[in-house]
């Protein structure tokens, strides 16, 4: 071979080979830049600019539709067949109307009044509208996800509390069930939301809530891990107040289809996993004991309250097994995230023999007419879940000890929070009907209620 020919080779092997090299070195370069530009995952103080978790919001986006499902259709079907035939449209139009009512309400002001930061008492109004969301799909799908709630977009954080402010106004027609005004329970149910929910749900639940246990600076620190201040006491003390203010039905009769009220039992029971499980706000282990508990809890509650049924009365019923289930879902909603199977147990007996109590014998004894037991099962079983969660909670669970692992503090704190819940909502929500009543009336006439609230509000009626 001539030398400048091999000379030539050499050359060309070397600029090939430099080029390859400065290629690769490009690639890797351009992998190493955009792994640097990917944008963080959202969580812990990182809760800007930031990618969601996929799993978490795939159980939470799973959640929403479970809690609304506990509204429309559950809790339509739950009350509308416990009422009489004549007014079953009215009860099922109720929780519909309320849904579509407090969601307006919701996006409008009381998300950003309950779950932003503001003040010990209520929150800010900086997300007024649910202006300023971050929700940018065309940058990696970044967001700025509320602390409350750090792994997930705020978007599904505010659709999921939305079904919560929904059904607690919704629960309080259980009590004034078959003779209060359709705009009455409009106007009682919009103000409600503005002034007696969002801002418990914000002491409770809020960044800054004084009863909040995940605020530092709380005044008393009060546990509450899926509502039972905030949703069942809240709702069964306005019912309460709604009963005394409306006076008694002229007329009672049976429940018209218990067939009704099994289908929405059943539906509440499955859709409260979204309830409870939910409000870990992760897909993790503290949402599996939490749904676990969820399903003893009310199993026991239930069989319970069968059993004291037909040991009193000689008979279980259809709509006593369901209310007992209900209750025992009410009374396991505030523990479910701190308690274990132990704790599960004891508030299921708790719940099926208080809440019975509290629909029969506390009834009786004052002589007031809550229709259908929104006080008896809510308030009541509200309160023995409250207060049964300072004796049970399991600090490996949910990170709070209770009385029985020594933090015997922890009860007092959970009796304060429900006085200070109680008396709050009861003035409040008689301030409200006071004011309802002045501007357009509470009952509806005599004759109304003996037609039927179905042909004389709606101009419908089952056949």
């Amino acid at each position: 071979m001539e030398p400048g020919t091999y000379a030539r080779q050499r050359l060309v092997s070397f600029v090939a080979a430099l080029l390859g090299t400065t290629l690769l070195c490009l690639a890797f370069g351009d992998i190493a830049l955009a792994q640097d530009a990917a944008p963080p995952a959202c969580g812990g103080k990182i809760l800007e600019k930031c990618t969601p978790n996929s799993g978490d919001t795939a159980w939470m986006l799973t959640s929403v539709a479970l809690v609304l499902m506990m509204t429309i259709p559950g809790l339509g079907l739950f009350y509308g067949g416990m009422v009489r035939k004549k007014n079953v449209g009215d009860t099922v139009m109720t929780s519909f109307a309320v849904t579509c009512l407090v969601t307006i309400l919701f996006a409008l002001l009381t998300y950003s009044m309950a779950f932003r930061a503001g003040t010990p008492f209520v929150g800010g109004l900086d997300r007024m509208f649910l202006r300023d969301i971050l929700s940018d799909i065309g940058k990696g799908g970044i967001g700025n996800p509320n602390p409350l709630a750090a792994t997930i977009p705020e978007s599904v954080y505010i659709c999921f509390q939305m079904t919560f402010a929904i059904i607690t106004p919704a629960l309080i027609a259980g009590a004034f069930a078959e003779r209060m005004k359709f705009s009455a329970m409009l106007w009682f149910g919009g103000l409600w939301a503005i002034f007696v929910y969002a801002p418990i749900a914000h002491w409770v639940w809020g960044p800054d809530g004084f009863l909040a246990a995940g605020n530092d600076a709380a005044w008393v620190k009060v546990l509450d891990f899926a509502g039972g201040t905030v949703v069942h006491i809240n709702a069964g003390v306005a019912g309460l107040m709604c009963a005394l203010m409306l006076g008694k039905r002229r007329e009672t009769g049976p429940a018209h289809n218990m067939v009704l009220t099994f289908i929405g039992a059943s539906l509440l029971w499955v859709g409260w996993f979204g309830f409870n499980a939910g409000s870990a706000v992760t897909a993790g282990m503290q949402a599996g004991m939490a749904m676990l508990v969820t399903q003893i809890a009310t199993a026991v509650a239930a069989f319970t309250w069968m059993v004291v049924e037909w040991t009193l009365r000689g008979k279980p019923t259809v709509v006593g097994i369901c209310s007992g289930a209900v209750a025992g879902l009410v009374a396991i909603t505030p523990a479910s995230g701190f308690v274990g199977p132990i704790g599960a147990f004891a508030i299921g007996i708790g719940a099926g023999v208080f809440c019975y109590w509290g629909c029969t014998g506390l009834k009786r004894m004052f002589g007031y007419d809550d229709a259908l037991d929104c006080f008896g099962i809510h308030a009541i079983g509200g309160i023995v879940g409250a207060l049964l969660t300072g004796v049970f909670a399991v600090e490996q669970y949910g990170g709070t000890a209770g009385a029985l692992e020594g933090n015997v503090g922890q009860f007092f704190n959970q009796c304060i929070g429900v006085a200070i819940v109680f008396a709050y909502d009861a003035v409040a929500s008689l301030i409200i009907l006071f004011v309802v009543k002045l501007v357009v009336g509470l009952r509806v006439t005599q004759d109304t209620e003996r037609d039927g609230l179905d042909l004389a509000l709606h101009g419908e009626a089952v056949q």
